[in-house]
């Protein structure tokens, strides 16, 4: 306690000799600081390795005792732990208050540029730490400048919204990166802005590799750096590109191995590719140290990172048949009542889980009877989210024939995209515009109105192939050109159907619903080779299952009957 009251001291001190050169009144500088609340406290992340978050070597012009605690942070910063990078800087900013960048890195540790928006408290917060560093002498002009990229992301901030926000910083990375071209850590956080800029329509990936190509030209130099490895993992998250990013997925854990975020986000990449074992694990030794950490730093409820993991467990599960295991989560996930922070990371999950576990296995009686749990989360707040149940309910009705309850989804759906279109959330609402086009386009294989059916679902699913998922996401709940398989399926047009699956497989790699879809084509076609191809795919993929899906049953008859 007394340290923390002497620096507490020496930093109203400094505002005093700070307030002679006739800058700002020190009592009014110290009331700022105080009404800010900075988080503080220990660090709280743990995971395989105590203590283990990467290796940062920032040049800095601050003191030389808090240059190991400012690298800590930018670690920290780098695995999107930002809650404890902000404590860690805190830190240093009580130990040197003239050391410009601890207040750069409290502005950092409050925008999530590929996360969910900040909160208006982010935005406040940001605000007046900048609004004080500016206030404060600079010796360093390259300091300054990391300073004023930051600024804007929080200047005019009641009146710019997200994406103007991040294409001002991609700017700004980018001029410092020009003047300092020897900064790695320059070129770290450009890589960064470059990644949360890009267009998720643009399917040429300019600036994703752009910024690939500036990682990867430092990556062999500073191979424990967290966040070289971290963004190399988001860039490259693309069925295009995903093979490009393998290296640094199964470096990142390793790296970072203190970090939930870190455990957790090579599965991205697995998942991508098909690799459900190493999915599995990476998500389960995640939710482990989230939880650890949800302990540790006395979160009432869970962490969302905790359920973020949980999302893509589930996901990994099911593609391996393990239903069990995917209804353990399923469970697990209805017990949790409280999250923190409440943000779309939660909402999406809550919605997501149970929608993907009735769809995968096609139990349309769950389906049809989907609802948004918990009734005490802000569901108001997330109407892409909430779309995820709509559209799940809707596909479980239409093939029950139950047509109050298809109307009654299908106007929840519309209502949800004109709501994300007037909030100006146009990638949400076009999300949400997909599932509308592919539920209008089994409404009509229903009523018998089959050209307008392909027509609708060939729509959705050329839309879903024009843009890139969200990183909240593992996958859709059921990707629109599987569900264009599954409606020439319908129709008996199983060439169609097997073209259809044979392209999703390209952009969702084993994915046993394609696998099998593709499978019982190729059998209908006559191609007995290539449906024990596919079939067998399935049943490797599922070696951990009890074999008890139809799908399986399927694959394993059919094989059977080969020998």
């Amino acid at each position: 306690m007394k340290i923390y009251f002497y620096t507490r001291r020496y930093l109203f001190l400094f505002l005093i000799v700070l307030s002679c050169d006739g800058k700002k009144d020190a009592t009014e500088l110290q009331n700022e600081l105080q009404s800010i609340k900075l988080t503080r406290g220990d660090i709280a992340l743990c995971g395989s390795d105590e203590a283990k978050f990467g290796k940062v070597e920032f040049a800095l012009s601050c003191k030389e005792k808090v240059r190991a605690n400012f690298n800590l942070a930018t670690a920290l910063l780098h695995s999107f732990e930002y809650g404890e990078a902000e404590k860690v800087f805190a830190k240093v900013m009580d130990e040197d208050p003239e050391c410009l960048m601890a207040y750069w890195g409290v502005a950092m540790s409050n925008f999530h540029p590929l996360w969910a928006p900040p909160t208006p408290d982010e935005l406040e917060k940001g605000s007046k730490i900048i609004t004080i560093a500016r206030s404060l002498k600079s010796s360093s002009a390259r300091e300054s400048d990391y300073l004023e990229a930051s600024a804007v992301l929080y200047d005019n901030w009641k009146d710019l919204d997200h994406k103007t926000r991040i294409l001002k910083f991609e700017k700004a990375a980018e001029q410092i990166h020009q003047k300092y071209p020897a900064d790695n850590e320059a070129a770290t956080f450009y890589a960064l802005a470059l990644t949360a800029a890009s267009d998720p329509a643009d399917k040429t990936f300019a600036k994703q590799r752009k910024a690939g190509e500036i990682l990867n030209s430092i990556f062999s130099s500073q191979p424990d750096h967290p966040g070289i490895a971290h963004y190399l993992i988001h860039i490259y998250d693309s069925p295009e590109l995903a093979e490009l990013a393998l290296p640094a997925a199964r470096k990142y854990a390793s790296i970072a191995s203190a970090s939930a975020h870190a455990l957790h986000m090579p599965s991205h990449i697995f998942i991508r590719l098909g690799l459900w074992d190493e999915s599995v694990q990476s998500n389960i030794n995640s939710m482990t140290a989230a939880k650890c950490y949800a302990e540790n730093s006395g979160i009432q409820g869970h962490w969302d990172e905790e359920l973020h993991g949980l999302d893509y467990l589930v996901y990994a599960y099911l593609q391996q048949a393990r239903d069990d295991k995917a209804k353990e989560q399923l469970d697990y996930l209805s017990t949790i009542l409280t999250a923190s922070p409440m943000n779309n990371k939660v909402a999406y999950t809550l919605a997501a889980v149970p929608t993907r576990y009735a769809l995968e296995r096609k139990d349309w009686s769950a389906a049809s009877a989907l609802e948004l749990k918990p009734n005490t989360f802000p569901w108001n707040e997330y109407p892409w989210e909430r779309s995820i149940v709509s559209f799940g309910r809707l596909l479980g009705a239409i093939h029950l024939k139950k047509p109050d309850v298809v109307q009654v989804s299908l106007k929840e759906l519309k209502t949800n995209h004109d709501e994300l279109v007037k909030q100006k959330k146009l990638y949400e609402a076009n999300q949400v515009e997909i599932q509308i086009k592919s539920s209008e386009a089994w409404i009509a294989l229903s009523e018998g109105r089959r050209e307008e059916a392909i027509r609708l679902m060939s729509e959705a699913a050329n839309q879903e192939d024009a843009t890139e998922k969200h990183p909240v996401t593992p996958g859709e709940v059921i990707p629109a050109r599987e569900l264009l398989g599954d409606l020439y399926m319908e129709l008996g047009l199983y060439k169609d159907a097997h073209k259809a699956y044979e392209e999703d497989l390209k952009r969702h790699a084993g994915r046993l619903n394609g696998l099998l879809g593709a499978g019982v084509a190729a059998r209908k076609l006559g191609n007995e080779e290539d449906a024990k191809k596919y079939f067998q795919q399935i049943i490797t993929a599922a070696q951990l299952s009890d074999m008890q899906r139809p799908a399986l049953l399927e694959a394993k008859s059919f094989l059977k009957g080969m020998i």
